[in-house]
């Protein structure tokens, strides 16, 4: 009997859409990390689950040297499009756990939307192996907030008819002050103390933007096909039905901290 997909590589199905309907970062992010990290052309970066290469590219901007890591081959394809006109990246296909560490080569260790697929009793371990003395680690994503009003009572009324079990907050509020990753830092004893950035901003979505953000999403994509396809639709048709359009408020929070020794 074969086994389910591991959640974490439903990704790779949908690859070139993650690209398309995927945001990236605020600016204001990278330029604090590389003030933060005190980084400078050149140094060395090791980027854990790199997608399609949205942070990436903002790294290589910065002429920092990359190491990216992801275990979908699709994904990294659609890196290496995106990361053509750049030097200084380097793809390796591979889980965070399964990558051979390079011991103390790395200015920073950084992880976009993708720290909470790594197996919490080796990342944090792992990535202070990684890191030379002085280096550092950054975990960062996006939170989504509610979808505003009218779409939110709208939206609530389909879930509660096609998926009732996804209608409520997102994992991604993981990323949200109130969720771990702070605590996870101080509780591996490795870093030093953390330093929390939040940047708030909005996405405008469509009746078929949204839906298609959503197909990226994993716990969509485990959805059965005709489950997921019925939900989608009934989304756009919520939507249309509401205007046709709205702003998602949205906060990227950025956990930074200094290896120890």
């Amino acid at each position: 009997m074969s086994r389910p997909m591991e959640q974490r590589f439903t990704f790779n199905k949908v690859a070139e859409l993650y690209d398309q309907a995927r945001a990236g970062y605020p600016q204001a992010l990278y330029d604090d990390l590389m003030e933060l990290a005190n980084l400078s052309a050149g140094e060395a970066v090791l980027e854990v689950g790199c997608g399609t290469g949205k942070a990436t590219e903002e790294f290589a901007r910065r002429a920092l040297n990359v190491i990216a890591l992801d275990p979908g081959a699709e994904m990294i394809a659609a890196a290496r499009r995106r990361l053509a006109p750049f030097n200084g990246v380097r793809f390796v296909q591979t889980t965070f756990e399964a990558w051979p560490v390079e011991a103390g080569a790395f200015k920073l260790v950084a992880a976009a939307q993708s720290w909470h697929w790594v197996a919490l009793d080796i990342r944090f371990r792992k990535a202070f192996e990684a890191l030379a003395p002085g280096g550092a680690l950054a975990v960062f994503g996006s939170a989504p907030e509610p979808v505003p009003q009218p779409f939110r009572e709208a939206l609530d009324k389909v879930y509660a008819v096609h998926a009732p079990e996804l209608g409520g907050p997102p994992p991604e509020h993981a990323y949200l002050p109130s969720g771990p990753f702070s605590g996870d830092f101080d509780r591996s004893r490795l870093f030093g103390e953390v330093t929390h950035k939040s940047y708030p901003w909005s996405r405008s979505f469509s009746a078929r933007s949204y839906p298609e953000y959503l197909r990226t999403v994993s716990r969509y994509q485990l959805l059965d096909e005709q489950r997921r396809e019925g939900l989608l639709g009934a989304i756009a048709e919520a939507i249309e039905a509401n205007g046709g359009r709205f702003d998602a408020p949205v906060e990227t929070h950025l956990y930074f901290a200094s290896r120890k020794g």
